[in-house]
């Protein structure tokens, strides 16, 4: 049986508070009772039956009593009673009394009520009894003809499962069905019959598609998508009718249904790998994405767009369409403009990089003149990282971006500058013939950078990159003007006393107001508390910083000013213009340490930048070559070694990509002809409207791995002992979204066990979906049982219960089997991700959970411990490889991993090697998890611990 197959059930609620009715007064309410009162009482006896309680002398009542009602509510329960009740004598004939009830429903087919007609018919699909169904073919076929499409359409399903499942019943079904198909005109109709037609007699069903091959464009879409599944089947199953119906299938591309389209494309996919059909069918998906509104319409289609890039032959194809999928990015969401990009940036190519830079250069524009969003923030980074991206594999690229990116610089969001900063960075070094450029804009966006961290790495490039003596003079003309009035101490001072006037008042940066709001002077004592607003805003910007106490940026100011100084003295002869100029550095430099010495910064200045400041004015002051070395070779050095490391790794990881793509050939690996292949050998390919049945139903199979220990056997827990009346085990099934438990149940009893129930409960995030029905049991008989579980959370969650019976003949109390306690594993929720550095400790500060693991192994190496918490907790290790070799006698390592429902777990292990143990101690140290919700962070320091130690086979 296929999974399209299966039985479908109708779920019934049981309300649990009320007490359970009496044979007697259900008698009573069925003979002598209303109409509500017998609805009522027949409702009763459903549910009396539904748990297993057989009430036979009420079968005649109800068949004397409610049978002849014509009430529709009465009429509707009752098909659901006599698809429960038992119908047969427990030696397997039927019973007497179902005569009457065929009887009755032969009246209820030829009824002129069209919905009691209807669900006649449906009902009639349930019955597995043909003594019952054969007095009734004349009155189903009869209901072919019926006016209204509803008995109609229900008459078709009738007839297609008695044919399956009774064939002697009507053998001339198929014909039936295909007469009644030619002449139908309802679209309901007409689907049905044909599907009934491609899964009973596959050859009538092509002898009428191929009759109006050519009108398959004005049907309706439910019956083009039966169309679509046939057509595919029987390719799948013929490959030489491909070029009969490849034509229908590029004509349903233009349906005007997007599930048409959207399977459509999918079939044309898999039949043909020609270009113009990869062509068609990414332009049918791009379209799509376009046009729907749903956000997760838009994400599955993009998915089956990357599948499409994935083939190496459809990849250039798909080049081509870059700039279509670029119009995605008119869409709102982010995790869709992210999933675009990224497949734009792998398809790009020499022949379309110009025109992609246009557009995202267009894009950054746009979201400049957009009113500030979270999500616009976002999308500004990811336009500057595709564009980083594009200037790295497109060198030629970089002087248009450059430009537009770095206004960026002086961005409110500090992710987004930070981002380009990066990026200006890498360029500077790699392309010397930018570099005149970039510094150029750089100076021009310098005074209007408002983030500390951003200024920082702006003087730094400043500094590391001005090589003439206009570029150095004008990098100390706007520090002098971010700094204002120098020396600082004296003029702040002077300005609080209030013993500069406004007019008087002169420095580099803009004007400062000296009066409060009332007109008074403010004097130092009040200096940070009633300090104007309006003051601090017309402070220049290094000035302010300063103030605030960030005093990193002056260390760094230093660094800079020592090195354009060292610079500028090498270039230049003249013996006064270099004094000058390096006096003027050293003044800045020790005007800025006064100032961190006084009180008038909210912080004062730490020992590390005092340091710092004080290094560099000793340079200054001797001006020896070694000095003039370490800052102007050796740093530059540093980052270009740096920059190789990361790209060298770049590579790498797309060479594995590319190998992982690249279908390799054996020399001696047989070559498949299409033409030349077997039917058989055809039909061993994969349905793929099966998979994506089975993957709705959650019934993927995964691909076991080869370790025997990693096979199905490995998920199997014990739940009672071998001595226990009842010897249960259960084989634990993983989806992403629920937990299928298949639990094997022996009677290992002489007695026959009835009303065997399996009584399951949840501990944390799992919610059982449905009570697993009673079973008798013969003895030493087995039976499977199926319990489903949802879960909600990346969580560690317990299932535990009982096993409940009755013993035949026995007149002792219910017996009860307790379980052993299954234990769901964390692992099956998480997947090794990857963030960057800012993103990890940006979530490294927001996240509120967090959870440190002592170390306590017996693994005496730091790599092989690292390793082994990767392999145990399925995270991956940010931290480069490079950074990680050589051995130093302690490790400090990023790990990170996502679960499948989008919850992020972070990890910072830090371990050493205590030498002065010996060389055989264990690896000591701690492992600090943070994640946003306590049970993820739990969770994973219950699986660390679990799994420290090493264990030997």
């Amino acid at each position: 049986m296929t999974a399209a197959e299966n039985v479908c059930y109708t779920l019934i609620n049981v309300p649990m508070d009320s007490e359970p009715p009496s044979e007697i007064s259900l008698k009573n309410d069925l003979e002598k009772g209303d109409v509500k009162s017998k609805t009522e009482a027949l409702k009763k006896v459903i549910i009396i039956i539904l748990n297993g309680e057989k009430l036979p002398g009420l079968l005649m009542i109800i068949i004397r009593f409610v049978l002849p009602l014509q009430d529709h509510t009465i009429k509707k329960l009752l098909l659901v009673f006599w698809e429960i009740v038992p119908k047969t004598t427990p030696d397997g004939r039927l019973l007497q009394e179902m005569i009457l009830v065929c009887d009755a429903y032969r009246k209820d087919l030829q009824h002129p009520n069209e919905f009691i007609r209807g669900s006649t018919l449906r009902f009639l699909c349930k019955l597995k009894e043909a003594e019952l169904l054969e007095p009734l073919m004349p009155a189903i076929r009869a209901c072919l003809e019926h006016r209204h499409s509803y008995v109609r359409r229900n008459a078709v399903l009738a007839i297609y499962t008695i044919y399956r499942n009774f064939e002697h019943l009507i053998p001339d079904a198929p014909e039936l069905i295909h007469d009644f198909l030619v002449n139908e005109k309802d679209a309901s109709c007409k689907r049905n019959a044909f599907m009934m037609l491609i899964h009973a007699d596959q050859d009538r069903a092509l002898d009428y598609l191929s009759t109006c091959i050519d009108q398959v464009q004005t049907f309706g879409d439910i019956l083009q998508l039966v169309i679509v599944e046939l057509i595919y089947k029987v390719c799948h199953a013929n490959p030489s009718e491909r070029a009969r119906f490849i034509r229908c299938i590029y004509n349903l591309l233009q349906s005007s249904s997007p599930a048409v389209k959207y399977e459509a494309a999918g079939t044309l996919v898999t039949l043909s790998s020609a270009p113009t059909a990869i062509k068609a069918a990414a332009q049918c998906y791009i379209d799509l994405i376009i046009k729907e509104s749903d956000n997760n319409v838009k994400l599955i289609v993009l998915d089956r767009l990357i599948e499409l890039k994935e083939h190496p032959a459809h990849e250039r194809v798909l080049q081509d369409l870059v700039m279509d999928i670029l119009r995605v990015l008119s869409t709102p969401d982010l995790e869709v403009r992210k999933k675009t990009l990224q497949l734009a940036l792998d398809l790009v190519s020499s022949r379309n990089v110009e025109e992609l830079v246009i557009v995202l250069k267009k894009e950054v524009i746009k979201t400049n003149n957009v009113t500030e969003h979270e999500d616009t923030d976002k999308y500004r980074q990811l336009l500057v990282r595709t564009l980083h991206s594009c200037s790295v594999r497109f060198p030629d690229m970089a002087a248009n971006v450059i430009p537009v990116l770095m206004e960026f610089l002086s961005d409110n969001n500090e992710a987004a500058a930070a981002d380009v900063l990066e990026f200006v960075r890498e360029a500077i070094q790699r392309f010397d013939n930018l570099r005149l450029l970039i510094v150029e804009k750089m100076l021009e966006v310098f005074h209007a950078i408002k983030s500390v961290k951003i200024y920082r790495g702006a003087l730094w490039i400043l500094g590391e990159y001005c090589s003439t003596k206009e570029d150095i003079q004008s990098v100390m003309t706007e520090v002098r003007r971010s700094l204002g009035e120098i020396p600082i101490v004296e003029s702040e001072i002077k300005k609080e006393a209030g013993e500069m006037k406004p007019e008087e008042e002169v420095t580099v940066g803009p004007t400062q107001k000296l009066v409060t709001e009332m007109g008074t002077y403010a004097t130092q004592s009040a200096l940070s508390s009633s300090r104007p607003a309006k003051k601090e805003e017309d402070r220049p910007p290094l000035r302010g910083f300063l103030l605030d106490g960030d005093f990193f940026v002056a260390a760094s100011l230093a660094t800079t000013l020592t090195k354009i100084a060292l610079r500028y003295v090498s270039l230049l002869q003249e013996k006064k213009k270099q004094n000058s100029f390096v006096a003027e550095a050293m003044l800045v430099m020790a005007t800025i340490l006064h100032l961190g010495k006084s009180s008038l910064p909210k912080k004062p200045i730490t020992d590390d930048d005092v340091d710092r400041i004080s290094l560099c004015l000793k340079v200054l002051s001797e001006c020896s070559p070694l000095m003039n070395d370490i800052f102007n070779k050796e740093c530059r050095q540093s980052l270009s070694h740096m920059l190789s490391a990361k790209l060298e790794e770049e590579k790498l990881s797309q060479k594995k990509e590319s190998e992982k793509r690249n279908v390799t050939v054996q020399p001696d690996d047989p070559i498949s002809f299409m033409q030349l292949t077997a039917k058989n050998e055809m039909c061993s390919k994969e349905d793929q409207f099966q998979l994506s049945l089975l993957a709705a139903m959650g019934n993927t199979q995964r691909k076991e791995a080869a370790d025997p220990l990693a096979s199905k056997l490995n998920k199997v827990t014990q739940l009672t002992g071998f001595s226990d009346p009842v010897y249960a085990e259960a084989y634990v099934h993983v989806n992403q979204y629920d937990i299928v438990l298949d639990v094997l149940v022996v009677n290992q009893t002489s007695d026959t066990l009835q009303n065997c129930t399996l009584e399951l409960a949840t501990l944390g995030d799992l919610k059982l979906v449905e009570k697993p029905s009673p079973l008798t049991l013969a003895p030493h008989d087995f039976a499977n049982i199926k319990a489903n579980v949802k879960v909600a959370s990346t969580e560690n969650g317990i299932i535990f219960g009982n096993i409940v019976y009755d013993v035949s003949g026995a007149a002792s109390e219910r017996n009860c089997v307790v379980l052993s306690d299954i234990h769901i594993d964390i692992m099956d929720y998480i997947q090794p991700a990857a963030c960057t550095d800012a993103e990890f400790r940006q979530m490294w500060a927001e996240f509120e959970w967090e959870n440190k693991v002592t170390v306590n192994t017996n693994i005496v190496d730091l790599n092989e411990y690292l390793q082994h918490i990767l392999k145990s907790t399925n995270m991956k290790c940010l931290t480069p490889e490079k950074a990680l070799s050589g051995y130093c006698g302690f490790m400090a390592a990023n790990l990170y991993a996502r679960s499948i429902f989008g919850e992020d777990a972070l990890a910072n292990v830090s371990i050493e090697k205590p030498i002065h143990l010996g060389p055989d101690a264990p690896v000591t140290g701690h492992i600090r998890i943070r994640a946003k919700s306590q049970g993820m962070a739990l969770s994973l320091g219950d699986k660390i611990n679990l799994s420290q130690k090493k264990t030997c086979l």
